[in-house]
């Protein structure tokens, strides 16, 4: 997997700078934050998913350069004790995109699309571009359970720190806003694919909290 990702990040990363130096820098400080101990989800594994999915659905993003580094840069922070991830991450890849030469319209959109994951919510309306993005990375809700029981004990390692009656309040308190929603999911395919089963899980992680 890492070597394939790591593929994938030179040819994104050479579209905009031909620094060999630059994009290993940048490549390394990517696997050293997603690599981090802490991550039990928020990991290499979840960008590797995320960046398969894209690729599938390539032919219906607009902005499919934007997309991936969103994908990349997306939880480049994150810590479970804080509530300011998004925000961390979106200025931290703001940075990184600037020394890689990436034009500021492209910049801002990444951006954009990093900060509509806190609330799950879409900032970017001009195309389905956000919709898939938020669709995606939610993608492992509908999941079949083996896989979604994984998930949510890699969730709760996560946030270790944390005694079971705070977590479970929190966590209760997640699921049921997402269950009050209309939909999880903002486009057709990800809807007619993941909706029913996604909202099953939810329903079923409660009940075990």
């Amino acid at each position: 997997m890492i070597e394939a990702l790591k593929d994938k990040w030179f040819a994104l990363a050479s579209k905009y700078s031909f620094s060999e130096i630059l994009a290993t820098e940048l490549w390394n400080e990517l696997i050293k934050n997603y690599s981090h101990k802490s991550r039990h989800y928020h990991n290499l594994s979840h960008i590797d998913n995320m960046i398969n999915q894209a690729e599938i659905i390539q032919d219906s993003i607009a902005n499919y350069d934007a997309f991936l580094l969103a994908i990349w840069y997306h939880d480049i922070i994150y810590k479970s004790s804080k509530n300011d991830n998004e925000e961390k991450s979106a200025n931290f890849c703001k940075n990184k995109l600037k020394s890689l030469k990436v034009d500021e319209k492209t910049i801002e959109n990444v951006q954009e699309l990093i900060l509509s994951t806190k609330k799950h919510q879409i900032i970017l309306s001009n195309n389905n571009d956000n919709a898939y993005f938020l669709d995606i990375d939610l993608s492992i809700l509908g999941s079949d359970w083996n896989t979604y029981l994984e998930y949510i004990q890699n969730i709760r390692k996560e946030y270790a720190i944390f005694p079971n009656f705070i977590y479970n309040k929190g966590r209760k308190k997640i699921l049921n806003n997402f269950l009050e929603r209309d939909t999880l999911y903002f486009t057709k395919d990800y809807k007619n694919e993941y909706e029913k089963q996604a909202r099953e899980n939810l329903k079923k992680e409660i009940e075990l909290l």
